[in-house]
């Protein structure tokens, strides 16, 4: 006997009833349309078993670097779970494409395609763009820029077949040492937080893709990676209502789809021991959809993550995250498990069937709005060259630009030769950058000096003695780590060396966290310094242009590093 296909007749039932067209509905948030009649997703709820309902809720990882047999596995579990959505990871995009279609006809529901794309689909895909971090996104004085990059970043998303983007992150980096937010924030100041992500979050939502802000109620002020362990949060209502929560409400009301709640335990919201906020009742339900207002999709964030299941183990947590008021259960240590526990706990009465097809028909109503009553055909010929098109490229450049923060005087710039015998020092790759090949098209003697990051204390002595025979020195600070982290991890005779030669530097530029200008070398506060966020090519063919005087400074310093740097500090 031939296979129902709920998509198929979900179509014909939208073509004979819907009030109007996708391209209609769309250009209503996902939010209005939650209280309107929706017959696609009515259609598919009233076909589906009861185990189906609840294996809605579950959204499971998926990769496209792991080979075939993975590939297939989750294939199975799609199959015979009928899972509701999946996350994918780590990959290329004519793989996913290929392999969302593939996982799509398999699919007895259409399912919801997600990905954590804070900085674009670069963030998980080769072949493909990353935009800035957000933190270097907090320098750039001009949201529009922001708002297109949202709007490029929700096309790259439809191209590959994907739904949900786990963005913006609307934490306040106001700890130095968060292990976990840091460069995905920002900022620390509120507002300048808020209004940022308020315009990537549009960017985003006018394009149709579905968004997460994240991560509720605020994980900035950690020192802890809720991934790892369970971070608290040791603060008063009356602190988490003006600070954390800041950004969250004034982005609710702008019309946020989605709202991913974080593994911490905060005792002035629920006093219960080890509880993390994602399993939480007054959190979530009291706090978020009942004071807050919230009425969108509640994605929890990863279930399998130390910060949740070091205290809730074997399941425990899949119930406790739905009896707390999540919608979407994102990447559980079992997924078949989870699903029988949660069936288990409705025949207890500890959940009703009333609660959980509430949140199916919330999970298929976001489902219609992204699109997914149409079938997923990706162009793989030219997929590529669409995701690295000439305009995003052009944008990627245009925000790295705008970022770079001159934080001292420009005498060093000003007074640098093409002409005199100069050396340019690079600090941390121990090869040579684009900034340096850059540069060196410029002048006329010039020398590039790579420094690995932990370079021997004779290979740098000697280095020390051949630097006296240049003129002028040019000093570059790279992190060269996959994730930019508040301190650079140079070795100690590098540090020493960096001290030695600092008096003699003319111009330095950071290619590193905001933070790690609390580690450098006093002397180089003295002369010209930039402040360039991150190691990317886009940043690093920025500073040429400010160093050569090509492009003015317009970055603004986000966050507040000591009392010579504060959040806005910037030429």
């Amino acid at each position: 006997m031939k296979r129902f296909n709920l998509a198929g007749f979900g179509l014909l039932v939208c073509g004979l009833l819907s009030l109007g067209s996708l391209h209609a509905q769309v250009k209503q948030s996902f939010i209005q349309t939650l209280q309107q009649p929706n017959y696609w997703a009515d259609s598919v709820f009233k076909r589906l078993s009861h185990k189906e309902r609840v294996a809605q809720l579950f959204f499971v990882r998926a990769h496209t670097d792991k080979g075939k047999a993975y590939a297939d596995s989750i294939a199975r579990v799609i199959k015979k779970e009928k899972i509701g959505g999946l996350v994918f990871f780590q990959g290329g995009p004519l793989r996913q494409a290929t392999l969302t279609q593939q996982y799509q006809a398999q699919s007895k529901v259409p399912l919801l395609i997600a990905m954590d794309a804070e900085w674009g689909v670069g963030m998980r895909l080769d072949s493909t763009i990353s935009y800035p971090y957000q933190m270097t996104l907090g320098a750039v004085q001009n949201n529009e820029l922001i708002e297109k990059m949202g709007n490029l970043i929700a096309q790259d998303m439809e191209l590959l077949g994907m739904h949900l983007n786990f963005a913006p992150v609307v934490d306040i980096n106001n700890n130095p040492k968060n292990p976990v937010i840091g460069f995905r924030s920002f900022g620390d100041d509120i507002y300048k937080v808020a209004e940022k992500a308020s315009t990537y979050l549009r960017g985003m939502q006018e394009e149709g893709l579905l968004t997460s802000l994240k991560h509720f109620p605020g994980h900035g002020d950690t020192d802890l990676d809720s991934h790892f362990d369970l971070p608290q949060l040791p603060f008063t209502k009356q602190r988490l209502d003006s600070l954390e929560l800041y950004p969250f409400k004034q982005l609710i009301a702008a019309g946020a789809s989605g709202v991913m709640v974080a593994h911490m335990n905060i005792p002035s919201l629920d006093s219960t021991a080890n509880l993390p906020s994602t399993l939480s009742k007054p959190i979530i339900t009291n706090l978020l959809k009942e004071e807050l207002g919230f009425k969108g999709l509640i994605i929890s964030d990863a279930m399998g993550m130390k910060g949740v299941v070091k205290y809730f183990p074997d399941g425990e947590a899949d119930v406790r995250a739905l009896l707390a008021g999540n919608d979407v259960l994102e990447l559980s240590e079992n997924s078949k498990r989870g699903v029988k526990l949660i069936r288990k706990a409705i025949r207890k009465h500890q959940l009703s069937w009333e609660e959980i097809n509430e949140r199916v028909i919330k999970v298929l109503k976001a489902k219609y709005w992204a699109g997914l009553a149409n079938p997923y055909k990706p162009d793989l010929q030219n997929l590529v060259p669409k995701l690295n098109r000439a305009e995003a490229v052009a944008l990627n450049q245009q925000l790295a630009d705008e970022a770079v923060t001159v934080l001292t005087s420009m005498e060093g710039i000003q007074s640098l030769s093409k002409t005199k015998k100069t050396a340019i020092i690079s600090i941390g790759s121990g090869a040579e950058d684009v900034f340096e090949q850059d540069l060196k098209n410029h002048f006329s003697n010039i020398a590039s000096i790579p420094v690995a990051k932990n370079t021997s204390a004779i290979d740098l002595e000697q280095l020390e003695n051949k630097l006296s025979g240049f003129e002028q020195l040019i000093l570059s600070i790279h992190d060269t780590r996959k994730r930019p982290a508040p301190t650079l991890d140079y070795s100690a005779s590098v540090q020493a060396f960096l001290e030695k030669i600092s008096p003699t530097v003319q111009a330095s530029v950071v290619f590193a966290s905001p933070y790690s200008l609390n580690g450098l070398a006093k002397n180089l506060l003295n002369h010209t310094l930039f402040l360039a966020y991150q190691n990317s090519v886009e940043l690093q063919r920025a500073a040429v242009k400010i160093l050569l005087g090509e492009l003015s400074p317009k970055g603004k310093l986000p966050v507040n590093v000591s009392p010579l740097f504060k959040n806005g500090a910037g030429l």
